[in-house]
């Protein structure tokens, strides 16, 4: 019976890091106030951008900056900003973040510093980098 319950306890803690540090849900970003969605793609996670400040003001607000011409017609409003992301325990690598607001994609890591609070860096090249902390909505 002993067993049963260590194995059942570990079992749980094992589970509960594992909720803990999971990435998934909706984000405020710092920057126009934006929403993105993170959820699994696969054996990866990525991210969409659901709203933002300009977004309120302009539902139809396109991707005018993006260095792809055939993409700057398609609007910020479910836009795929994050892609590729692989890891676990609170840190996700090897991934691209977007940024509409230059029309560049950086190479990422994700980063849970709590579990409502998400550090997020992207780099032209390291050590050029930008980190912002986006906080958990849902």
């Amino acid at each position: 019976m002993l067993k049963i319950l260590m194995a059942a306890a570990a079992a749980w803690a094992v589970a509960g890091s594992a909720l803990a540090a999971d990435v998934t849900g909706t984000w405020l970003t710092p920057s126009d106030s934006g929403q993105v969605r993170i959820e699994p793609c696969g054996a990866s996670v990525c991210g969409t951008l659901l709203t933002g400040a300009r977004i309120k003001a302009n539902p139809a607000l396109t991707d005018a900056k993006n260095k792809n011409t055939a993409l700057r017609s398609r609007t910020l409003k479910g836009l795929p900003m994050l892609q590729g992301f692989k890891g676990a325990g609170g840190a996700w690598s090897g991934g691209t973040i977007y940024n509409p607001e230059d029309g560049n994609t950086y190479k990422a890591t994700l980063r849970l510093t709590s579990p409502d609070t998400l550090q997020v860096k992207g780099c032209v090249v390291t050590p050029l980098c930008k980190t912002q902390v986006w906080k958990r909505l849902k």
